[in-house]
């Protein structure tokens, strides 16, 4: 099992942060880069909550995502093709006095076969340096979402 810790600033509220997050709809892998479109199903949503498949390259996962705290989303893994135990991800937001939003998260993986178990050692190598610039790519994304412009558009 690994567990990964990552902390980011950025200039989206967390309501901002928990829009795109929970934004489950075509363009989702602009924002995520490990959730193809093409793999992606929303089972059930309701207004704090929704049960979701995502995935890319081969591995997917069935998320619950739970926002009913609008300062901390629990994404607890309750099916995957590789991850099972306590594997999940855990957003917790803290507003600045300089308006911007600090974001810690949190990911456990718990290999449950061998590929899992081989993936989850290999994130615990690599995960914080691969994961966190995937991280900053999404926050990047989302920021720029909210400006109302595309990460292309400004490069």
């Amino acid at each position: 099992m690994s567990t990964i810790h990552f902390t980011k600033t950025t200039t989206s509220t967390p309501e901002q942060f928990i829009a795109g997050l929970t934004d489950f709809g075509p363009g989702r892998s602009k924002l995520f880069a490990n959730s193809s479109d093409d793999d992606l199903t929303v089972h059930d949503r309701g207004p704090d909550h929704a049960d979701v498949t995502e995935g890319s390259r081969g591995i997917w996962e069935r998320l619950h995502y739970d926002w009913s705290d609008p300062d901390h989303v629990v994404l607890t893994t309750t099916d995957s093709n590789v991850w099972g135990g306590a594997s999940g991800h855990t957003y917790t937001f803290k507003r600045r006095a300089d308006g911007r939003t600090d974001i810690n998260v949190v990911v456990i993986r718990e290999g449950k076969n061998v590929k899992g178990r081989l993936l989850a050692f290999v994130g615990g190598l690599f995960g914080k340096r691969v994961l966190g610039k995937t991280f900053g790519d999404t926050v990047t994304a989302i920021e720029a979402r909210n400006r109302g412009t595309s990460t292309t558009e400004r490069a």
